[in-house]
């Protein structure tokens, strides 16, 4: 079974209307925008408020702490959709239950660890 060349047609137009919007919308603004510099223009941008102080400050390690859980429990809901599909299409009880203990145990832990951190004072902001 030999490949010709018009089977892969629709994917090498693809490739080139991929790559020709990449390179128009990278090229685009250093074309179209004025390039004038200014004081404000240079200054950067905190959330639409003039900074103060010096930016090197360190953040607290609650930021860290709280962008971890984030990512550990974002982790852990990523899970329970594809569990949820697979346990509608599984067929036969025992599996069913199997798959739901395992799922009872994936949450029972993330739980756990919630409330860990709960414990642990890592929710609060300030020390009183």
């Amino acid at each position: 079974m030999e490949l010709e060349l018009t089977e892969f047609t629709p994917v090498l137009i693809y490739f080139a209307a991929v790559l020709g919007f990449a390179v128009v919308t990278i090229l685009a603004p250093h074309i179209v925008a004025a390039h004038k510099r200014t004081a404000v223009k240079d200054m950067p941008y905190e959330s639409g408020m003039d900074p103060q102080g010096s930016t090197r400050n360190p953040l607290s390690i609650k930021f860290y702490l709280i962008a971890i859980l984030f990512l550990v429990f974002d982790v852990e809901l990523l899970y329970i959709y594809p569990w949820a599909v697979a346990l509608d299409s599984q067929s036969g009880a025992d599996g069913r239950i199997a798959q739901l203990l395992v799922m009872l145990s994936l949450i029972g832990s993330v739980v756990l660890a919630y409330a860990y951190a709960w414990r642990k004072g890592v929710f609060q902001w300030r020390n009183n």
